[in-house]
């Protein structure tokens, strides 16, 4: 791959990443300081909305009737003048849930598209898109510490999060990609021509091929365990302001930052613990994560909080990312595609759509007609999604057990 392509992609990655951080961390603070506490878990529930029905668009329009860079520009564009509009609805909170979901139906597709702009013009994949993908995660970063270190600077006597600088930040960030993904290098549709159906869009097909019961027992803990993990996203950011952080988004980038920092280490991981046992630390992480910030809370205990965002190295790599390896490894060439977008349809779709409802329903219910969780209250509120996701660790400890898979990975193995 030549050096402009792979800055021209890593550029894209940035800011592909930099839209997603610049709202997702932050949205929750600024609906509940605008009257909209407690409907802060709907976010998080239009987003894998979007994301079910993101395959759907992708597989029957995206990947067979036009070029992959002018669809996620226009998406983008899109995208960026809908986001724009969003604090506009403040005063209606089912207009702007409405809005975040037509974004969103916006944005989840560009996902899908920026991976396969990416893998198209790579001459080695497995070489070149990590370096490339690892300017997302900075992105991501560079939206927190943007938010927290610059717009502080236009946010008055608030926190820039409960203004809608960061909804603005990322319309700005969605219009400047539009623009620039058509600068990229030309991609044609990869499925013209190919016959479609709904089954191989959500990868059911790849099921044949699949079978086996460490699978299934694979697939049946990523689905569960993404519902206990959907109230990190949702309410990080609301424990963080109730136990007076200042800097709210860029402290959750500490997460980011060791998400980069166990990705490198993974190779070397993964050669010694193997498949079941890096998901399985990755599934205790969140058990652990979820513990510290319920022993933190009540002292407001800072660098305990800190840990429990930092494991998110450990939580998101050695779960999310060695469950994709998992597929890639069961999958042959022919159906790689289609297996990876069901477990995607399955964890960031299924799993964390159900997961937000919980979230939300559990929270609403230990908020009553408070206006914000007392800190005893986000202690036991945080011991509920911890239990769960142990139970789940216990369940797929003693379940899962896939020789032939194992037996593909080199080096020594616990």
């Amino acid at each position: 791959m030549k050096n402009t392509t792979r800055i021209q992609l890593s550029a894209m990655m940035f800011l592909q990443f930099f839209i997603w951080g610049s709202w997702y961390t932050t949205i929750a603070v600024y609906m509940r300081a605008h009257g909209m506490g407690d409907l802060t878990h709907w976010p998080y529930t239009v987003n894998p909305i979007a994301a079910i029905v993101a395959p759907f668009f992708l597989g029957l329009i995206a990947d067979r009737f036009f070029p992959t860079e002018k669809v996620l520009g226009l998406l983008h564009l899109l995208g960026g003048v809908v986001i724009f509009l969003t604090p506009a609805a403040s005063g209606n909170p089912g207009l702007f849930i409405g809005m975040l979901l037509l974004y969103n139906l916006c944005y989840m597709p560009t996902l899908g598209l920026a991976n396969t702009l990416a893998f198209h013009n790579m001459t080695n994949q497995e070489r070149d898109f990590p370096i490339v993908r690892v300017f997302g995660t900075i992105g991501w970063i560079v939206a927190g510490l943007f938010i927290s270190f610059v717009l502080v600077s236009f946010a008055g006597e608030r926190l820039p999060e409960q203004t809608p600088l960061p909804l603005y930040t990322a319309a700005v960030a969605s219009i400047l990609l539009g623009l620039y993904s058509f600068t990229l290098p030309h991609t044609p549709p990869p499925g013209a021509g190919k016959p479609v159906s709904v089954r191989s869009i959500l990868g059911l097909d790849a099921l044949k091929e699949l079978g086996s019961r460490p699978f299934y027992v694979f697939i049946i803990c990523s689905l569960l365990l993404c519902i206990p993990l959907a109230a990190y996203y949702n309410f990080t950011q609301l424990f963080l302001e109730a136990t007076d952080f200042r800097n709210i988004a860029a402290t959750q980038t500490l997460g980011q930052m060791s998400e980069v920092i166990f990705m490198l280490l993974m190779p070397f991981f993964f050669r010694r613990l193997g498949v079941k046992w890096m998901l399985a630390v990755g599934m205790g992480a969140w058990v652990l994560r979820y513990v510290l910030f319920a022993l933190a809370a009540p002292d407001q205990v800072v660098w305990i909080i800190l840990v429990g965002i930092a494991l998110h190295g450990i939580c998101y790599d050695f779960f999310f990312v060695t469950g994709q390896i998992y597929m890639d490894k069961k999958a042959n060439p022919a159906i790689r595609g289609q297996a990876q977008g069901f477990l995607v349809f399955v964890t960031y779709g299924i799993g964390m759509l159900i997961g937000a409802q919980l979230a939300g329903n559990l929270y609403n219910a230990f908020l009553g007609e408070q206006e914000a969780l007392s800190l005893a209250q986000w202690q036991s509120f945080w011991y509920v999604p911890a239990g769960f996701a142990f139970v789940i660790l216990i369940f797929f400890i003693v379940t899962f057990n896939d020789r032939k898979v194992e037996a593909t990975i080199p080096g020594p193995q616990q």
